[in-house]
């Protein structure tokens, strides 16, 4: 049977797969791919819409300069799951409101380098879109803005045209003065109750100044503030010329109302002044035009004259001299020349003659004097690439490898201007060596052949040529790549990090205070750094010990501009870059010596930047981009070491604690057994136990109505205790030093003195009851290292 292409000609069976093509929208798409969003299970889709409105949520409040309050509510509702998020954000206009749930891709972040949680404008819509398949049942959004009525909104997204359609539109009574309520209904079960929570949760931990509230089935969750500060205000930035794309540049230069390089440079992109843009655009050149050789110039003025005097006529013999003079005297001075240099030169040389002379040499003639000189200063170029290459390489290359290398490179120079770029130059310089292994049967190496590159390309010139304008530029591929390199190489500081907001290392620390009961907190944040022309930070904190407990691995928690990262953990560059640390040597259990450590720990990173690399759009995982990486590797391993400190030092205090109840069981009995020998009172031994210990040993010491506290530092670094004596009499003549408070029929005696080691300090007051009742306190010392005999 025939097919059907040998049926129809080429034009029929084009027009035949034609009739079966059409556009789809976006909403189509993502409707067939929901789990590209993540929205692939009930149980993750109910996850991922509470994940989308809280973090909507939190950023409206934040814009509009409100600390955020979020309610979230989970009911079960027949067959569906109903999901209530609200927030006290500055609301949504009634025009925008249908486009912000109802439009894939409709925000207004997606084009801004600053720090947001949301970009695409596809989170909250996708979630929209995700109830009304799986329930058939509109998105019921209320908003109100300051001072205005709310606004009730019903609507669902046609799939087909990626637009909203809004079937009930009114006036209602909300008991918020502003801000934005989503309702919505979805297939959807609580099989990840454990991850709902673990967002809420963890969320709380970053947004500190947050309060959220959860209420959901299983139960019911409430985060407080830690801090009534928001977060620093973020500021955009234009993008940093480290990591622009040949693309992205080239769509740059056509936008662009700049007609200089120099202008397009300041005006486009952050951290590019007059300066900087000069080094890019020599660095530019350099890769454009190249850059012209500057042969070592001729010891003999006698051949320049004569080379002059020769292409010269028209002219008297006397002017002639002069002029060959002045250049011959002009270019002994130098001890090189490019081209570009020697005519220069040779007209200055002109218009200093025709100054003494009257005589004018014109163009024509400069351009043979040019030439006739350029070939004496080229003559000798063997011998001036001999000594360069001679200096570059290394001691055991003879003369007679050096010679016939410099021979065939200066074979590569013929004639011209001798202008190359530098690609073009190691290409000449491959050669020759090659060459010169071939036919000489020596070793010319790679390491040798860079560093002749290396030396000749030192001694060649910038060319003066101006460099292309923006149009031309953008009409050339090859030349906006030969910007795009020079930007890429050149020093430019790292761009400004206003357009971030981290957390930073006091409220990471805080935040973990304030949801985990621990013994231990550590947190760093690091200097920003730059991928793909996005400026990023990196923090890490850790809480270690107290009610975390001590089975199975550490929690890790992954955040991405405060934002949870609740699945895909093993995808991610946060877990690899966890795994590959020893966490042995900062005192965690690490089975094999990688992978997941062991131990009753919380470790959490977060990431903040303009536009974080996420593996995916469900963005659940962060990719693994090399520079973030590092940064993470050094925020982690900078909080680690507190925490290696840390448990160091618990370590030894436990075996000084051990050591001490071993020496406080003997020595009584030693005391007493040496009393019963020595027919003596029995020694002091709480005084002998401090001596041993090396500890700060602090007594009273009471006679008639004066009273002395003495600390005695046995240790042999400084301390610095503080000390409340707390009695049931006024006290008189106090020490300078001590402060005295009266409360409730007591006064409290508050002392810090400062001991060195192998010193002691002494506070003296008198009571005038002898009968009055003491009681001391003593902090700032571990207990560990603080002997108490008051």
């Amino acid at each position: 049977m025939p097919s059907l292409q040998s049926t129809l000609d080429d034009g029929g069976v084009a027009a035949e797969l034609a009739e079966g093509q059409r556009a789809i929208s976006i909403a189509e798409f993502f409707e067939k791919n929901k789990h590209m969003l993540g929205f692939d299970s009930g149980a993750r889709g109910l996850v991922t819409a509470v994940k989308e409105a809280v973090d909507n949520a939190l950023d409206a409040a934040e814009e509009a300069g409100h600390l955020p309050d979020i309610y979230v509510e989970i009911e079960e509702v027949g067959d569906y799951y109903r999901l209530v998020v609200e927030d006290n954000g500055p609301g949504i206009t009634a025009e925008q409101l249908p486009k912000v749930f109802g439009k894939l891709l409709y925000g207004s972040r997606f084009h801004k380098r600053e720090q947001a949680r949301g970009q695409q404008g596809i989170g909250i819509s996708a979630a929209v879109l995700y109830s009304q398949l799986t329930s058939g049942k509109p998105a019921k959004i209320t908003s109100r803005t300051g001072g205005g009525e709310a606004k009730y909104f019903e609507l669902i997204i046609d799939t087909d045209t990626n637009e909203p359609e809004v079937s009930v539109e009114e006036t209602t009574t909300w008991d918020r003065p502003h801000g934005t309520r989503i309702e919505l209904e979805m297939d959807a079960n609580m099989r990840a109750r454990g991850q709902l929570r673990d967002y809420i949760k963890h969320t709380a931990v970053v947004n500190p100044h947050a309060r959220i509230e959860l209420r959901e089935p299983g139960g019911e969750f409430k985060a407080e503030r830690a801090t009534d500060d928001l977060p620093a205000e973020t500021e955009e930035i234009r993008p940093h010329p480290h990591g622009v794309e040949l693309g992205t540049l080239l769509k740059m230069l056509d936008d662009t109302d700049s007609y200089s390089l120099s202008g397009f440079l300041q005006e486009e992109f952050t951290r590019v002044g007059k300066k900087t843009a000069a080094n890019v655009i020599a660095a530019f050149n350099d890769r454009h035009y190249g850059r012209e050789m500057a042969w070592r110039t001729p010891h003999d003025g006698a051949a320049v004259e004569a080379a002059v005097t020769d292409v010269v006529a028209n002219k008297s013999a006397e002017d002639v001299d002069a002029f060959a003079t002045h250049i011959a005297e002009a270019v002994g001075e130098r001890d090189r020349l490019a081209h570009h240099e020697l005519d220069a030169l040779v007209r200055t040389a002109a218009g200093e003659t025709n100054a003494e002379t009257g005589t004018t040499f014109g163009e024509t003639v400069c351009e043979k004097a040019v030439a006739a000189t350029w070939d004496v200063i080229r003559e000798n170029r063997e011998s001036d690439l001999y000594e360069l290459a001679d200096d570059a390489t290394s001691t055991r290359k003879d003369g007679s490898t050096i010679e016939p290398f410099a021979d065939r490179l200066a074979a590569k120079f013929e004639g011209g201007r001798d202008r190359l770029r530098r690609d073009e130059l190691a290409e000449y310089v491959d050669r020759a060596a090659a060459m010169t292994e071939e036919r000489d049967d020596v070793s010319f190496g790679e390491t040798a052949r860079e560093n002749v590159v290396e030396a000749v390309w030192e001694v060649c010139r910038a060319v003066p040529d101006d460099p292309p304008t923006v149009t031309e530029v953008a009409g050339d591929r090859d030349t906006a790549s030969a910007l795009l390199d020079a930007m890429s190489a050149t020093d430019i500081i790292a761009p400004p990090t206003d357009c971030l907001s981290p957390i930073t290392a006091e409220l990471v620390r805080s935040g973990l205070e304030k949801e985990f009961d621990a013994d231990f907190y550590a947190s760093a944040t690091r200097d920003a750094g730059v991928h793909g022309g996005d400026p990023f930070i990196v923090e890490a904190g850790i809480a270690y010990g107290g009610e975390l407990g001590a089975e199975g691995n550490v929690q890790l928690m992954r955040f991405a501009n405060r934002v949870p990262l609740v699945y895909q953990r093993g995808a991610c560059a946060t877990t690899d870059v966890i795994k590959s640390i020893g966490w042995r040597n900062y005192g965690l259990d690490q089975p094999g010596g990688s992978g997941m450590p062991n131990g009753p720990c919380v470790i959490m990173v977060h990431v903040a930047s303009t536009n974080v690399p996420f593996t995916s759009e469900s963005k659940d995982a962060i990719a693994n981009v090399p520079g973030i990486e590092d940064e993470i590797e050094l925020a982690v391993r900078e909080a680690a070491r507190e925490l290696k400190s840390y448990l160091k030092k618990r370590q030894s205090m436990q075996q000084r604690r051990q050591k001490q109840d071993v020496l406080g069981a003997i020595l009584p009995e030693m005391a007493t057994k040496l009393a019963d020998v020595t027919e003596r009172e029995e020694l002091d031994i709480d005084d002998s136990l401090a001596r041993i210990m090396n500890n700060v040993l602090v007594e009273r010491r009471v006679e008639d109505d004066h009273v002395e506290l003495v600390v005695e530092n046995h240790s042999s670094t400084g301390e610095s205790p503080e000390l409340t004596e707390i009695v049931s009499a006024e006290p008189t003549a106090v020490s300078d030093g001590a402060r005295v408070v009266e409360m409730d029929g007591e006064w409290f005696i508050k002392w810090s003195p400062e001991v060195s080691g192998n010193d002691e300090a002494t506070l003296e007051y008198d009571l005038a009851d002898a009968d009055a009742a003491f009681d001391l306190d003593v902090t700032g010392i571990e207990a560990e290292k603080l002997t108490v005999n008051a």
